[in-house]
This record gives structure tokens, sequence and C-alpha cells, in this order.
């Protein structure tokens, strides 16, 4: 199974502008994503999408590979299924271009978990939720799964709903679950995908996986136990920055 990594990457975000090329730690910090998907076992290609020349130049500035998309794009998804059109694979992988902490074996489960279910056409991971606030939280997308390991449901809202006191998310580790949005796509599915229109459900909770769902496409959910943090807000960067530079001292010794 051929499987390429497409990173989408756009300049203007509304919480941290410009995040693509910070460059505290001497590299961009689009440059830390794409070398971590460099390591990647199972793909023979990895492509970074943008809309936008600047970072298009900082990607050539250090060796990695680059197509310029168009500019109205709604999704990164989108953003990703232009480029997939111009790549000869079986399995798309979306990393988010603000993951400079993926571990490149947690993005080389996602084409395993298609192979190892032929009737999925999406992929996905979860880890498990650790605490209530987490459960209760807006913002943190919840994923329910049936006994084949696919996604039921993904919602914002706590889901399982406990009707009675509060989860156990101790002795309960694969059933209250945090979705991440990491995805491995069958190249044709992707593409089909990004023709249809939003589904009721993807608009009403601002969630595009919702789309597939509606469309009774299964996903394959796979759980690990730790994700890498991402970057959404100058807070986070800086303290990416931090770790990296206590990753440097310590190999350094």
């Amino acid at each position: 199974m051929r499987c390429a990594i497409v990173i989408p990457a756009r300049y203007g975000s509304s919480r941290l502008p410009g995040k693509p090329l910070l460059k505290t730690t001497g590299k961009y910090l689009i440059q830390h994503v794409y070398e971590q998907a460099c390591q990647s076992k199972r793909a023979t290609d990895v492509v970074i999408a943008t809309d936008d020349s600047r970072i298009m130049a900082a990607v050539q500035s250090f060796g990695g590979r680059a197509v310029m998309t168009r500019r109205d794009h709604v999704s990164g998804t989108d953003r990703v299924a232009e480029v997939a059109r111009g790549l000869n694979v079986d399995v798309i992988v979306n990393l988010q271009g603000d993951e400079p902490l993926i571990d490149a074996r947690t993005l080389d489960l996602l084409p395993d978990l298609l192979e190892q279910d032929p009737g999925a056409k999406l992929a996905t991971l979860a880890v498990p939720l650790r605490e209530v606030e987490a459960y209760r939280n807006p913002n943190v997308v919840k994923v329910v799964r049936d006994r084949q390991g696919r996604a039921l449901y993904f919602s914002r809202s706590p889901i399982p709903m406990v009707r009675d006191g509060d989860p156990d998310l101790v002795h309960n580790s694969q059933l209250f679950l945090h979705h991440l949005g990491l995805y491995a796509y069958r190249r044709d599915a992707l593409l089909e995908l990004a023709s249809l229109p939003p589904d009721p459900l993807e608009q009403t909770e601002k969630l595009e996986q919702l789309r597939v769902l509606g469309m009774g496409w299964p996903i394959q959910v796979g759980i690990i136990r730790h994700a890498g943090r991402g970057v959404d807000t100058r807070d986070d960067y800086d303290r990416f920055v931090s770790h990296y530079r206590e990753q440097r001292v310590a190999q350094a010794a």
C-alpha cells in the first residue's frame, strides 16, 4: 500500500498569524513538522500544501517539497485533496502543519489501520480521556467506537453521556476517547469527499468528519496512549520552544 503524507499549511491563523514561519528554534515550525513526517517508514512522499508564497519560499530554503494550491479552499482537507490528485499513491495521511512533536510511529499506524480494515474509507486516532473537565469541554472532540473499532459518532458534547454521576475514566479507557485530528484517507475516498457538500451533522457540530459518517462511510479509529501537543497559540509555541531546547541540551550532554 503506497502512502504519502500531505501537510496543509496556510499563513493566516486567527489565533497565531504566520504560525508556519515561526523560527525561534532556528528552524521554521513547518520545518519541524516536515522533518518529523520524513521519519515515517510507510510514506514514500511528504508534501506541504500551501497557498502562500512565503511558506513556499521557506520550504524551499530547507530543501522540503511544497505545492502551491488554490487560496479559496474552505478546509485543510480540500487543500490536501487538491494535492492528492497529483499523487500516485493508495493512501493519503493528512498531518496538520502545527504538530512539531508528532511521532512518526503514530503516522505509520494510520495506513496500518486501513490495511487491517479493508472496508474502512478513513482511519483516525484517539487517546483515552483522563480528565472530567476535558470530557465536558466542547473544544475537546469526543468519539465513540463500535466493537470493530469503527466510529459510531464524533461530538463536542460529552459522549457517551453518563446519566448518573461522572464518567469512570480510569477503568473505561477504551470507552471515553478524545479524538485527534489525524487522518488517513484512501485516495479515491478523499477525492470524492472533497467534492461533496457539507452534511447537516457537520454543519451543526462544526466537525468535518461527520460528513463521512453522514455518507455512511466506515471510519476505523485506533487508540494510542499519548499524543504530541500541537501549536495553536503563542503559549503553545513557547512551550514547544522550551521543550526543543531541553532536548538539545540533553542530547549534547
